[in-house]
């Protein structure tokens, strides 16, 4: 169970591992997702899955490698096991025929909004996406959103793939034109928030996916609360997704701040733990030799 079958580097900081999981590949639905540890003492770490293939047994993990559980995560290999799995986790989208939609993927995003945009094509309505990232190495699935799309775009923060633009600029394009009955943006949470911004200017419902900090994902520690409506929720139990116009986005992004002083120092030990050990193998080799 949970061994990596399939690894790809989709960008140079993000990487995709296809695990064999048959339980949760047979029940996940799109806007899910599970929480990993990559060992015994290791933290857990909320994922929403990007893909999944029911008959094989696998989902499709696609992380950005940021932090420390994240950056040893990506030093697995094909035949490696995770220590655990768990999920799938949360409410699933709501999917339904509602005409016209939009569908906003900011960085690794992408791979959280693409099985969305799948499920509401299949579901008959015409999906528009938008594809951003802060430059051209970090764009990924192009060709999957694309598949999907009546007119798919991608942009760039610096210009140097497709259209050098935020993302709330070609979204507030589409939203222009009329006819989109609901939006679903999904990336950074400063991301998220603009992307609602734009959608308020054009009285059109979206959903987001939380990404807050989150530890057992099941609604009882509570460090994944958010504020929605003027009311706690969590994210975990009661999202990840959540009405756009309703989440208090400040204070979300205050809790995303709390730990990275934490965080940066427990990449750093990390990084530090994996040179001595590449340093213990080189001499270990010498002496055998």
């Amino acid at each position: 169970m949970f061994e990596v079958v399939l690894k790809e580097q989709l960008a140079p900081v993000t990487t995709m591992l296809r695990l064999y999981a048959p339980e949760i590949a047979g029940k996940v639905q799109p806007g899910q997702f599970v929480i990993t540890m990559v060992n015994d003492h290791g933290e857990r770490v909320p994922l929403t899955l990007g893909d999944w293939d029911r008959s094989e047994g696998t989902v499709d993990l696609v992380f950005q490698q940021v932090g420390k559980t994240t950056v040893h995560l990506g030093t697995l290999e094909v035949g490696d096991r995770l220590h655990a799995l768990t999920g799938p986790l949360g409410r699933p989208s709501r999917i339904d025929d509602y005409g016209t939609v939009a569908c906003v993927g900011g960085g690794v995003g992408t791979a959280a909004v693409y099985p969305i945009a799948r499920a509401l094509r299949e579901a008959g309505n015409t999906v528009h996406t938008i594809i951003g990232c802060r430059s051209r190495d970090l764009v990924f699935w192009e060709d999957k959103m694309a598949a999907l799309s009546e007119s798919p775009l991608v942009c760039t923060d610096d210009g140097s793939y497709k259209r050098k633009a935020l993302v709330t600029e070609p979204l507030a394009e589409v939203l222009e034109r009329g006819g989109v009955s609901h939006v679903w943006a999904i990336g950074p949470a400063i991301m998220m928030k603009f992307a609602v911004l734009t959608c308020k200017r054009y009285n059109t419902p979206v959903t987001v996916s939380l990404n807050a900090v989150m530890v057992d994902g099941t609604g009882m520690c509570g460090a994944c609360r958010v504020e929605v409506g003027g009311e706690t929720r969590f994210s975990c139990v009661d999202g990840p997704e959540f009405d756009g116009h309703l989440v208090n986005w400040d204070l979300l992004l205050d809790r995303q701040r709390l730990y990275q002083t934490k965080e940066r120092e427990a990449l750093e030990r990390f990084r530090e733990q994996q040179c001595q050990c590449g340093h213990a193998r080189k001499e270990h080799g010498h002496e055998s030799a």
